[in-house]
């Protein structure tokens, strides 16, 4: 079992050279800003999930990898399995698209953002049981932002996929870390592949579909599990520091994603600071994704 995450790093001036120059805008620093989280969220799964085997991070360029990556680190670029008419690409919905086709990736994989953390122990069958995947969703019927235009989206090619009927609802699956069968995912890539590329956008758009695709296409194809475990969410805008800092040291969810927001430069470095002395406290032990000190 593998895990996926995709990454970017704000600060890398070549990566914003690239953004700036082709969208013709300056970078919103929110989006982008790097919280120096990383090597935390891969102390995490290798303390609290020992039964993952690979770690691959996507990044654009070999530009974005860390400078204290170690081999064990398996890097994936954007021109590794992303066609080169979509490149660049800095739309993480256009990105999802093409996970599945990462060289050597296993059959079970999990899929994560780089703003969800690992806090406690967990099982493999905290994500695949029985051959199918496990996850949570509600169902929806409005539209109320571009994301959940997105995820209506994504309901209805996976439900095309498959040569079923559209539906009043559409699902919306748990926000947490993505169990994926590679097969599956390249199944419904396989199924409706004009419709997928016809939507790859350099940015965020209307027309776009997310992850939810893959999700969606197992659970009507009867691949998934309605079963979750305990996730949290911290959002930096809300709650003190000292508060941000006792979820992530005594928190009992398993997994935790932290949502970055529009902040003063001083408060994000307060806040950067703190996190970070957080997750050092957490997990003081270096990964083996870690190059050892010099």
């Amino acid at each position: 079992m593998d895990v996926v995450i995709t990454y970017v790093d704000g600060l890398d001036p070549l990566w914003r050279q690239s953004y700036e120059t082709c969208l013709g805008k300056v970078l919103l620093e929110k989006r982008y800003r790097d919280w120096g989280t990383l090597k935390y969220l891969l102390r995490g799964i290798e303390q609290c999930m020992p039964f993952i085997d690979n770690v691959f991070l996507v990044v654009s360029g070999e530009s974005q990898v860390p400078s204290w990556a170690s081999e064990h680190l398996k890097v994936v670029l954007h021109s590794d399995i992303i066609p080169s008419e979509f490149l660049p690409v800095f739309n993480s919905t256009a990105i999802e698209m093409f996970l599945h086709r990462i060289p050597g990736l296993s059959e079970q994989y999990i899929y994560f953002n780089d703003d969800f953390f690992p806090l406690n122990p967990m099982k493999a069958t905290d994500f695949f049981e029985e051959g199918k995947i496990r996850l949570n969703f509600s169902p929806h019927r409005h539209v109320s932002n571009q994301y959940m235009r997105h995820v209506r989206n994504s309901d209805a090619l996976a439900r095309k996929a498959l040569g079923l009927h559209a539906a009043p609802t559409f699902l919306r699956p748990q926000h947490s870390c993505a169990p994926m069968l590679r097969s599956g995912s390249e199944r419904v890539y396989a199924a409706v592949e004009k419709e997928i590329l016809s939507s790859v956008t350099r940015t965020r758009e209307d027309r776009n579909l997310n992850q939810y695709l893959f999700q969606d296409y197992l659970y009507y194809k009867g691949l998934a599990l309605r079963r979750t475990f305990r996730t949290g969410h911290i959002s930096l805008a809300l709650g003190p520091l000292c508060r941000i800092k006792w979820l992530v040291l005594h928190s009992k969810v398993k997994v935790m994603c932290i949502n970055d927001v529009q902040m003063p430069s001083r408060r994000y470095c307060r806040y950067r600071r703190g996190l970070l002395e957080a997750f050092e406290t957490k997990f003081p032990r270096r990964s083996r994704f870690e190059r050892g000190e010099d």
